[in-house]
This record gives C-alpha cells, sequence and structure tokens, in this order.
C-alpha cells in the first residue's frame, strides 16, 4: 500500500500541474479575445470591415505566437526538471 502512494503521488503532482497549464491557457485565451475584440472592433455590425478583419488576424497570429513560444517554454522547463529530478534519483 505505502508503495503505490509513493508512485500514486508524483502522478497526482503531475495532473494538478497539466490541468493548472489548461486553466491558464483558458484565461490567456479569453483575455485576448476580450482584448483582441477592444481593440479591433469599433461598433458591431452586419459585416466586418476589412479594417477590422485586418486588426483581428493580426491580433490572433499574435496570440498564436505568444502561446507557441509560451508552451515550448513550458516543455524546456518540465524537461529540465524531468532531468533534474533523474538525476537527483541516480
Amino acid at each position: 500500500m505505502d508503495g503505490q502512494g509513493a508512485t500514486a503521488d508524483p502522478q497526482l503532482q503531475q495532473f494538478i500541474e497539466v490541468e493548472t497549464q489548461k486553466q491558464r491557457f483558458q484565461q490567456l485565451v479569453h483575455q485576448m479575445t476580450e482584448v483582441c475584440w477592444e481593440k479591433c472592433m469599433d461598433k458591431p455590425g452586419p459585416k466586418l470591415d476589412s479594417r477590422t478583419e485586418i486588426c483581428f488576424v493580426n491580433c490572433v497570429e499574435r496570440f498564436i505566437d505568444t502561446s507557441q513560444f509560451i508552451l515550448n517554454r513550458l516543455e524546456q522547463t518540465q524537461r529540465s526538471r524531468g532531468s533534474f529530478s533523474e538525476s537527483m534519483s541516480d
């Protein structure tokens, strides 16, 4: 029973980290939606004019680039933590 508890704890921590990252990502999407809407949408209408459409496209592209950068950085951090953990257990 004790052996299972020791192995389940890191798994639980991993699960919590992943869920926390998902929550942060969802918050970021919500914030970027607000930012892009406020920045690009002058007045809602039946159609987007070309300036508004370009603004939304640029805003979303910046969001995607930023998100990709953040995800890559998180992966690097996790890998370096994993390498550190492995070296500590040796």
